[in-house]
């Protein structure tokens, strides 16, 4: 392989695995803003105010760049461990792996809990008080889940953006 050849994979590699920080970095912000601020500000509110303002934030994060940023956190991450992994990279791509992994586990609880508490809250019609006590119970602790494997998540990416200049190890 050429010197040019090298440097240009290199170039890809970090450039993924910046974008997987990035993305990643994003994604714990938001869960972290929520569980440090939003439900507990929240939480102070009255039901009306609660539900509707729930309402409202989640019908404003249902756009494109969130969907980018939220999808592209895992893509650019399980990218960055198969790169490395074929780069004979090891302790990198194990660390961009436990990443993917943690990221993957945050996918999951997104999709199989908070939207759908989300989209029942969307329908949950004027009874305000049952809507707050039929959401808020879950989806705070498993938001609060998401922002701790979400941090984890960011957490393995420095030893893989660390590691990822280190010689090749078979």
């Amino acid at each position: 392989m050429t010197v040019t050849a090298t440097r240009s994979r290199a170039g890809v590699l970090t450039g993924v695995l910046t974008a997987a920080l990035v993305c990643t970095g994003l994604m714990a912000g938001i869960f972290f803003a929520f569980t440090v601020s939003v439900m507990p500000g929240l939480h102070e509110t009255d039901d009306r105010t609660f539900v509707t303002a729930m309402r409202g934030i989640n019908a404003a994060i249902e756009n494109g760049l969130f969907g980018l940023v939220f999808v592209g956190a895992l893509g650019f991450t399980g990218l960055a461990a198969v790169l490395l992994a074929r780069s004979g990279r090891r302790a990198a791509a194990w660390w961009a792996g436990a990443a993917a992994v943690l990221y993957l586990l945050v996918l999951i609880l997104t999709m199989g809990v908070e939207v759908p508490l989300n989209d029942q809250l969307a329908r949950a019609g004027d009874d305000f008080a049952r809507a707050r006590h039929d959401f808020e119970g879950v989806w705070v602790p498993v938001n609060d889940l998401r922002t701790v494997l979400t941090a984890l998540a960011l957490a393995c990416l420095g030893p893989a953006l660390a590691k990822r200049t280190a010689g090749v190890s078979r």
